[in-house]
């Protein structure tokens, strides 16, 4: 369910050499979100036994894009050089979810051996094994272990048994998604349609790039709708107003034309990017249209149409061009070994770009202000938020830890109840959720699928909605009655590091807001504003301790365990460092709540297991100091994370690593950042891709 690329090029030439060269970067682009294979389908020649140009050919290799690039370099079968005037292309990667990695189980996925209808899917389809054996029954055969194949089958079947012979791209694309259950990103190529380009998604991102050089015909496409009609007993798609080949048929009166985004001028030459990720667009364009739930986008004769059989919630009639605020150098590695390495080294700039414009830190500090602090999103909704009855943080890994990491300042700012929870679990319980409740969905990507099933699930009960992502545009950005941008700029690293500061902030900078007219709370907002404004120059202090944590590394990277200890404003540092650990290392890894010491975790500890313990200088740090000693009584051998000047922690350490001071709430931003820096340096060192673990995906768009 990982990466989708598709390129279409009407009236611009460009030869066969140049579409692969384009389809293999923008899967290049999209490495990052993890996966085990990739494959590409193009036009192939014309030959005796083929009737015309047309005709799809798949290319699909296990291993990395560079595999498949070098598996196109090397074909003899297909003329490199031949120019199309148009073409459409797609390409994707693959993370295995149902059938092992293999090039038969790679997509894109084929009807038939004349590949007739191929599609690439991200998502899973849950009732794949209905529609097989459905399938299978009509005699398909079936060549592959995946979900994804039944969706170009189906689309044959439809095809083959269709009544009517002018049945459009669409319309054919409009019934399989009626029959498919689960989620799903999809974009169809097919032969008996050569040039067109159907898209569609539900539950699984998906977008589209727009590049001419000519002025397009809106910058507002409208919906296509269309209703149910029985025909003789049979239900048949309508379209209200305009029909399946509506673009095609008002061509000669463009300029009438009130239902296409087209370019204006004598040429009409346009290209368009389909892409699961705004990262392997940039570069061509960055004007683009994030398409719904539900929503058929189709491309013909250069002009793109966006349909839907049923009406969208709030009774959106249109879809939007947006401009992308992202560039191509925020995507590039720069000077450092991986991503993840410069997402670490970014965090100054992350963490300050999360609170430009939204905390004020002119103002005279001798004087409480009230409005120090104002997230836009948030403003239209503070009263209703400020009467609720408790807050729900609701996340999946790192965003479920920013969660835990800010729930106490939370509860002393909001004087509410606050309850963290695990999207998947939350589900799972069908926990009680009313209309007096504000619940926050904390994800990165804002398209975690346990995360947008919760919030569909709470939304409907009647709670409010708000959103916590790093993604303009995304599936809970939009379904979501309000909430904050983190202003993070791109995460390209499987791990989150970046994403999980700005969390952090963005949720400190929300209990500032709430607390913004109690006099009671103005002596703590003051003391906590001022940390903000100190905070970058204190995360790039943290980050001078890389050289001396990479030494630790050489000491622990031979270990295969690896315990990390904290409480209080530090358990989730605890919890956060210990994944970054499990997640690149590979290495066993455990987040440990040091008050359960006695209650378990201690039968581990003897002189050769590592151990992490975070002390800092906040109302737990006697009781940290207790369990430090319990530790060392055990031949324990603490690596001590601490504050610069606490030498009665240093005493009892077998390392130190010294970090600067700041407020008691914001110590977790700097205490975590030393546990990021080592579980990349213990990656390096063992040998294992960073930025690409195994098993995992950036984007969790499936449960």
């Amino acid at each position: 369910f990982t990466g989708i690329f598709a390129y279409l090029n009407y009236k611009v030439p460009r030869t066969r050499k140049e579409i692969f060269e384009t389809l293999i970067k923008g899967l290049q682009r999209l490495e990052y979100r993890g996966y085990d294979s990739a494959g590409i389908a193009v036009d192939g020649d014309c030959d005796k036994d083929c009737e015309k140009d047309g005709h799809i050919v798949l290319f699909r290799n296990q291993g990395k894009v560079k595999g498949l690039e070098e598996e196109l370099q090397k074909q003899e079968d297909l003329d490199v050089e031949k120019e199309f005037e148009s073409h459409f292309g797609i390409a994707h990667t693959r993370w295995a979810t149902h059938g092992v990695p293999n090039a038969v189980n790679s997509h894109p996925h084929r009807s038939d051996k004349s590949n007739e209808f191929v599609v690439v899917h991200n998502g899973i389809i849950t009732n794949y094994n209905d529609l097989k054996k459905f399938l299978e029954s009509k005699g398909y055969e079936f060549e592959s272990e995946t979900d994804t194949e039944v969706i170009p089958k189906l689309i044959k079947y439809v095809y083959d048994n269709e009544e009517y012979e002018d049945i459009g791209f669409s319309t054919l694309v409009k019934r399989v998604i009626e029959q498919l259950e689960g989620a799903f990103a999809l974009v169809f190529k097919s032969s008996h349609f050569p040039g067109e380009a159907i898209a569609t998604r539900r539950g699984s991102p998906l977008l589209i790039g727009v590049h001419s050089k000519h002025k397009l015909s809106t910058d507002q496409i409208p919906i296509l709708y269309q209703t149910r009609k029985l025909i003789n007993n049979k239900v048949s798609l309508n379209l209200l107003g305009n029909n399946t080949n509506a673009c095609k048929k008002t061509r000669k009166i463009e300029t009438e034309s009130s239902t296409c985004l087209y370019p204006i001028g004598e040429e009409k030459t346009v290209e368009f990017y389909f892409a699961s990720d705004a990262s392997a667009v940039i570069e061509h364009t960055n004007q683009v249209i994030f398409l719904e739930d539900d929503d058929v986008a189709a491309v013909a004769e250069g002009q793109l149409s966006i349909h839907r059989v049923e009406r969208s919630v709030g009774g959106v009639t249109s879809r939007a061009i947006q401009t992308l605020q992202m560039e191509l150098q925020q995507i590039m590695k720069g000077n450092f070994k991986a991503f993840m390495q410069k997402e670490i080294f970014e965090q100054p700039e992350s963490v300050f770009n999360t609170m430009r414009g939204r905390v004020n830190f002119q103002s005279n500090r001798d004087y409480l202000e009230f409005e120090l602090v104002l997230l836009g999103g948030l403003k239209d909704h503070l009263k209703e938020i400020k009467r609720c009855r408790r807050l729900i943080l609701i996340g999946c890994g790192t965003s479920y830890h920013a969660g835990m990491a800010t729930r106490q300042v939370l509860e002393e700012l909001t004087e509410l109840p606050v309850m963290v929870e695990l999207a998947s679990d939350f589900l799972d319980r069908s926990t009680p959720v009313f209309r007096d409740d504000v619940c926050f969905f904390i994800s990165q990507s804002g398209e975690t699928a346990d995360t947008l099933m919760a919030l569909r699930y709470c939304k409907s009960r009647g709670a409010l909605s708000v959103g916590v992502t790093n993604t303009v545009g995304s599936s809970i950005s939009r379904e979501t009655d309000c909430g904050v941008h983190i202003n993070a700029g791109p995460e390209i690293g499987v791990a989150s590091t970046k994403a999980y500061t700005s969390q952090f902030v963005s949720l400190i900078m929300f209990g500032l807001m709430m607390s913004e007219d109690r006099i009671s709370m103005q002596q703590r907002r003051k003391e906590i504003i001022c940390g903000l404004h100190s905070l970058p120059d204190l995360i790039k202090e943290v980050l001078s301790l890389d050289e001396k944590i990479q030494q630790l590394a050489h000491e622990l990277f031979q270990h295969k365990s690896l315990l990390v200890m904290g409480r209080g404003y530090h358990y989730a540092t605890c919890l956060e460092g210990a994944l970054k650990i499990k997640e690149i290392t590979y290495m066993h890894s455990e987040g440990i709540l040091a008050g359960e010491l006695k209650h378990g975790p201690l039968a581990l500890i003897d002189k050769l297991m590592p151990v992490i313990m975070v002390v800092m200088r906040d109302p737990c740090y006697n009781k940290c100091q207790n369990a430090l000693q319990q530790v060392t009584a055990r031949q324990g051998r603490p690596i001590i994370l601490c504050s610069k000047d606490d030498q009665e922690s240093m005493k009892f350490a077998y390392k130190t690593i010294a970090i600067p001071h700041s407020v008691d709430c914001l110590q977790g931003i700097l205490s975590v950042i030393p546990l990021q820096l080592l579980s990349f340096h213990l990656a390096v060192l063992r040998g294992y891709d960073v930025d690409f673990p195994r098993n995992l995906a950036k984007s969790v768009t499936v449960e």
